[in-house]
């Protein structure tokens, strides 16, 4: 072969890429534009109702407006009266108390139930369907119904303390009680959700596993904590942040059941956002300190998953 007739891999050079056909890419664009045109409807829709009402509350808390009038730009003093006011103080360290205990107490109950409920071998189903019953009511109906067992005079508690001696007692109307009340109730009708997502990630664990630990005479709490906890380590980091974040906008269980009292004891951050849009009617202090409860959660969010990204994986 001589030098005229060398190959072009021979001489260094590579040969050009081949285009696809542009019949290819034409159908391929066709596609496109057609999945496109279908996901337009659900990106307008989730824009105007989710970003949308975003955008506006951040406009509003400059604002000084009714919703009515003619809104009037005020700067900051939106912001300075949510800061000056005292109530904000109390709201804040009433939400994150109530914070506090619901992790305390709802926290490792649906875990614990899945753990139990997974090793259940008659009627499993039954047992899944009775945990997630209460999440199947509505909000409002579980916070009256327990708002009247926690009656002083006629509710079920009260009652079946009395048959040992006990009570009664002034569940919602103490300040010493009354955000646990709300509590335990909140508990009950939250657990559901996350016992189900525990039981899902639970199927994931290998069978053989836990066939091991059981002929090393492992029992179930000893196969929970060795086996069970270490693979859903992602699940439980991530619903601990939602549970948080959940609980942090506290607000149907204060406004239903005490309405903030007593002595502002229940008085949540959500619940302060209500009262000044619409008792006071004072739509930018509202909007204000929703913005600065939103600022709030996407910085502890974002700490808590820096700090936990080594562990969830």
């Amino acid at each position: 072969m001589t030098a005229l007739q060398t190959r072009p891999e021979d001489a260094g050079v590579r040969p050009a890429a081949t285009s696809p056909p542009p019949r290819r890419f034409r159908a391929r664009l066709r596609n496109d534009l057609v999945a496109a045109l279908f996901l337009l409807p659900a990106l307008f829709c989730f824009g105007y109702f989710a970003w949308w009402p975003v955008l506006k509350g951040l406009e509003l808390s400059f604002q000084q407006t009714n919703l009515v009038d003619a809104a009037q730009w005020v700067g900051l003093d939106n912001f300075r009266r949510v800061f000056e006011d005292p109530l904000v103080t109390t709201a804040v360290e009433n939400t994150l108390l109530f914070a506090g205990l619901a992790l305390v107490i709802g926290f490792p109950i649906p875990l614990a139930l899945a753990l139990q409920i997974s090793t259940v071998r008659r009627l499993p189903g039954l047992y899944r369907y009775l945990v997630y019953l209460p999440v199947m009511l509505p909000p409002v109906v579980s916070v009256l119904l327990w708002k009247a067992f926690y009656d002083p005079d006629s509710g079920l508690f009260n009652a079946v303390l009395g048959l040992v001696g006990l009570g009664p007692y002034p569940w919602l109307q103490s300040t010493h009680t009354a955000m646990l009340s709300l509590v335990l109730e909140a508990t009950w009708a939250g657990l559901g959700t996350a016992t189900l997502i525990y039981l899902a990630a639970l199927t994931r664990v290998p069978p053989e596993l836990y066939e091991a630990a059981e002929t090393d005479g492992a029992g179930i709490w000893r196969r929970a904590w060795h086996i069970a906890l270490p693979q859903l380590r992602g699940t439980v980091l991530l619903l601990l942040l939602l549970q948080f974040i959940g609980t942090l906008q506290a607000f149907t269980e204060p406004f239903v059941m005490t309405d903030g009292g007593p002595q502002n004891a229940t008085v949540t951050v959500l619940l302060l956002i209500y009262r000044y849009a619409f008792v006071d009617g004072d739509y930018g202090a509202a909007s204000a300190l929703s913005l600065l409860l939103a600022a709030a959660l996407s910085l502890m969010s974002a700490v808590y998953l820096r700090a936990t990204r080594r562990w969830s994986n």
